[in-house]
């Protein structure tokens, strides 16, 4: 009996210390009992993709887990898994990741073709009901940029893409050796008859100098053969009459124009072999090319050629100059697209609010300041005309800071008015910055007005996705017939640019284009109306 009353004894003051544990545990961290202390809630966990360019430095991690990864899931109202798709091979990936049903739930890919390939395969969540419910901040944005819905809504009338507002500004550039055409006495050609003549001066009548026959006037490579084409509106699918037809007459012309400059000796004969165009932009930079045509040319990689060009003649100097006009108008080159759609939800999401959430955190200001710029004090500053001024070295600059661009598709950069300019980011007080703000007011001058339009009928993203029967036929036909007139441009008279033409006409026709010429016509006729063509950009110019 004793042993009885003992063992209850020792077992009641182990429950007595039990509870007093207990109390003085809740004492320590409030009263539980009344409810103010409650654990912290879970982040709901959500993954995106994001474009793997191989530009992380090795110290800094990977695309999937950085720095600015990091500074997301601190941050974000989400924990964030990012999957990385490689950048040029972006489709085949999706694709993989769609077959074994784990893509992302917010998908990020530029091309059109293939945001519209996973539409019609059911593969996209509409967003209409989504943004109502969840959304504040990207849908005040949409009330504010209507254009936004009415380029991201698909055939069933249902929103389906998030888009950001970009505003127009220059892309492809053609600069001109503005110290040449003063030394053999030229203005800036006006026409395309007048650029050649100057093109065959800077050849032959050494604008440089050293008395050696080691310059050429003009380059067929990369984007100064693009510029070319724009010269002529030498790009397929033209309007006439209120009809877009396939024209033949534009890519004639142009095709003469680049062969005569062959045949005469004016370029590069290797043009075929500069596919990136970094051979003519060596040239260009090292004073044995007279016109040059750059990618981003009133942005920072024209500052870089302008540098790179100073170092080399302190004396040279380049300008951007307007096309030549041709003998069928004066047009621009490409420009960039001023509202760009290009993140989508995957249909098969599991936490659709917990995306949207994560956008309008993506969308904010100051999110969009921070992987944009950095860590405020720490990388960046507001400088004296009020935009972000970095605040540490170029080391530290590419090594922390470049490749923080496809963290941004959703930034609307235009909403930061000036500042979203690169020539916010120049210091007029240096005279080589100086002088490329000037270079980029003469670009915007040239490039965004709408009496010399761009070649294109609107914004290769804003174009409509072929079915993928008729894809397959421009596919096809279009490698034969840029052989073709590649040929007709390197083989002298033997092959002439008349018979090139028909023999690109005959494939065109034997592979069955005229199904995507009647498609594009009758797509003209039904959508004029309300697509978002080249009129539209131009209304965006002070946005």
């Amino acid at each position: 009996m004793n042993n009885k009353v003992k063992a209850l004894s020792i077992a009641a003051t182990a429950m007595l210390s039990v509870l007093i544990a207990a109390g003085c545990s809740s004492n320590s961290s409030g009263n539980n009992m009344k409810g103010d202390s409650k654990e912290p809630a879970k982040k709901p966990v959500i993954s995106q993709s994001i474009y793997d360019r191989g530009t992380v430095p090795p110290d800094e991690g990977t695309i999937e887990k950085n720095r600015w990864t990091d500074w997301i899931n601190e941050n974000a109202p989400a924990t964030v898994r990012f999957t990385a798709i490689p950048r040029w091979e972006s489709q085949a990936k999706f694709n993989t990741l769609f077959a074994s049903t784990s893509a992302p739930d917010l998908i990020f890919e530029f091309d059109t073709n293939y945001r519209n390939q996973l539409y019609n395969q059911k593969q996209l969540m509409p967003l209409d009901d989504l943004i109502a419910k969840h959304s504040t901040v990207y849908k005040k944005q949409l009330e504010q940029n209507p254009v936004l819905k009415k380029i991201g809504t698909k055939p069933d009338g249902k929103l389906y893409e998030f888009g950001r507002i970009v505003g127009l500004s220059t892309n492809h550039v053609l600069y001109v050796r503005a110290d040449w055409l003063k030394e053999l006495n030229f203005e800036v050609p006006k026409t395309t008859d007048d650029l050649y003549k100057v093109i065959k001066a800077f050849t032959e009548q050494d604008p440089d100098n050293n008395g050696k026959n080691d310059t050429f006037g003009y380059s067929l490579s990369f984007v100064t053969g693009y510029i070319t084409d724009s010269m002529f509106q030498n790009v397929a699918w033209v309007v006439e009459d209120g009809k877009l037809i396939h024209d033949w007459d534009r890519s004639k012309a142009a095709t003469a124009f680049k062969k005569k400059l062959y045949d005469e000796g004016l370029i590069d004969k290797d043009f075929l072999a500069d596919k990136n165009g970094e051979k003519a932009k060596q040239d260009f930079i090292n004073g044995k090319l007279g016109f040059y045509g750059v990618n981003g040319g009133g942005g920072a990689p024209g500052l870089q050629i302008l540098e790179a060009m100073r170092k080399n003649d302190p004396n040279s100097q380049m300008i951007p100059i307007e096309l030549p006009q041709s003998p069928f108008g004066q047009f621009s080159p490409v420009i960039q697209n001023p509202v760009q759609m290009t993140a989508v939800i995957n249909a098969s999401a599991k936490d659709p609010r917990a995306v949207m959430k994560y956008v309008d955190f993506l969308v904010s200001e100051p999110t969009q300041k921070t992987l944009s710029k950095g860590i405020e004090g720490t990388h960046w500053k507001n400088g004296a005309n009020g935009c972000p001024e970095v605040i540490v070295d170029e080391a530290r600059q590419k090594k922390e800071l470049s490749w923080m661009g496809d963290f941004i598709l959703l930034n609307s950069s235009a909403t930061w008015g000036k500042c979203a300019d690169f020539a916010s980011t120049l210091d007029p007080s240096k005279p080589l910055e100086k002088e490329f703000l000037g270079i980029i007011d003469m670009a915007k001058k040239a490039y965004l007005d709408p009496v010399r339009p761009i070649a294109e009928l609107t914004s290769s993203e804003h174009m409509p996705t072929l079915p993928q029967d008729l894809q397959l036929i421009v596919t096809n036909a279009n490698k034969t017939i840029a052989d073709t007139i590649n040929k007709a441009i390197v083989s002298g008279a033997s092959y002439t640019v008349e018979q090139a033409i028909e023999d690109a006409k005959s494939t065109w026709e034997k592979s069955g284009g005229k199904q995507v010429d009647d498609w594009y016509a009758k797509w003209y006729v039904e959508n004029k109306d309300k697509a978002f063509l080249k009129e539209d950009m131009y209304k965006m110019r002070n946005q």
